[in-house]
């Protein structure tokens, strides 16, 4: 059974998605890009800011499906500028202490709305 998981503390979807998908125990969270819940504006221009805003988006909605950071298998980050990677990691280590999720990385030419990056997360829970 499918289940959509929606929730105000974080930015409404951009397009014709939902926020996170829920299958089972899994939980499938859309990437999220770097917007303020409520008021749309995109964080750009840091990417340390930015990243911060997008791992809080994405843990809002973990959050209302009852997950965590620690319940997070797998992470897709997509930035627009691959050198940006050690600044976007060391806010995102901050998230991911002891529980390190497997990840992928990776320099895309453009992201939505111009966004410095996207996170995406899949999570699992018994």
């Amino acid at each position: 059974m499918l289940k959509v998981i929606a929730t105000e503390k974080a930015p409404a979807a951009v397009g014709p998605y939902s926020q996170a998908i829920q299958a089972g125990n899994f939980i499938y969270v859309s990437g999220q890009l770097p917007l303020i819940p409520g008021k749309g504006e995109l964080v750009k221009d840091d990417i340390k800011a930015a990243t911060r805003q997008a791992l809080e988006n994405a843990k809002a909605i973990l959050e209302a499906a009852g997950y965590s950071f620690n319940d997070v298998v797998k992470t897709t980050v997509l930035l627009n500028d691959i050198k940006q990677f050690a600044e976007m990691n060391s806010v995102y280590a901050e998230y991911f202490t002891e529980h390190k999720p497997a990840r992928a990385a990776f320099e895309v030419a453009n992201l939505p709305l111009l966004a410095d990056v996207e996170i995406e997360m899949i999570a699992y829970k018994e």
